[in-house]
């Protein structure tokens, strides 16, 4: 399963984006893709339009839940990379991932680098 964030998301719905590209190899190699709950509601938030959310809720299908153990881990990253402001989204999205060794798939890879120590692999397009 290959975990997708925010940014990656939101740029695969960008025809000729290299998340784009990316996305659609996927999808034609039938591999499993997934976002958070915490990816899903920072996309819900948009703007977008009625298909741009259907198309995203086709390719991601089930969006997986965050749980006490997701919860659990994001703290843990968060206060191990210095409790900077603005960063606790992407400690639970980082968590998500790691609880499920998952792969991330990230348009900004800076955002999440430091988590790779804790074991998270990053893909990017």
């Amino acid at each position: 399963m290959i975990q997708l964030d925010t940014s990656f998301l939101i740029r695969s719905l960008v025809p000729g984006t290299p998340e784009d590209g990316q996305l659609r190899r996927w999808l034609e190699d039938r591999s499993l893709l997934s976002v958070s709950a915490v990816v899903w509601t920072e996309f819900l938030c948009g703007p977008l339009r009625t298909r741009e959310i259907q198309l995203a809720r086709q390719v991601v299908g089930d969006v997986l839940p965050y749980g006490a153990d997701e919860a659990a881990l994001a703290a843990e990253l968060f206060n191990r990379s210095g409790r900077r402001r603005g960063t606790l989204v992407d400690c639970m999205v980082a968590a998500t991932a790691l609880c499920r060794e998952a792969p991330l798939a990230t348009a900004n890879r800076a955002d999440f680098r430091q988590f790779e120590s804790s074991g998270l692999k990053l893909i990017v397009a």
